[in-house]
């Protein structure tokens, strides 16, 4: 199987996982600050919607059809 096509696969999974979930949140430490006893730490909440599931799916789809055209 070509790198393309395998990039493409991987899309496609991704991409299904994400939909099946209807999209998934995540939680990123960005700063942790520790002075003496005192200890302060920030973190970012984000979340990724069903739409880039969907983005990664037809993305991946086109990447499979392409390394199939040039082989």
């Amino acid at each position: 199987m070509r790198p393309l096509a395998i990039v493409g696969v991987i899309l496609i999974v991704a991409g299904a996982v994400v939909l099946g979930l209807r999209g998934f949140s995540y939680t990123k430490n960005r700063d942790s600050v520790q002075m003496g006893p005192i200890g302060l730490s920030v973190d970012e909440k984000g979340f990724v919607p069903p739409i880039v599931g969907a983005a990664a799916i037809a993305v991946g789809v086109v990447l499979v059809f392409a390394s199939r055209r040039r082989a």
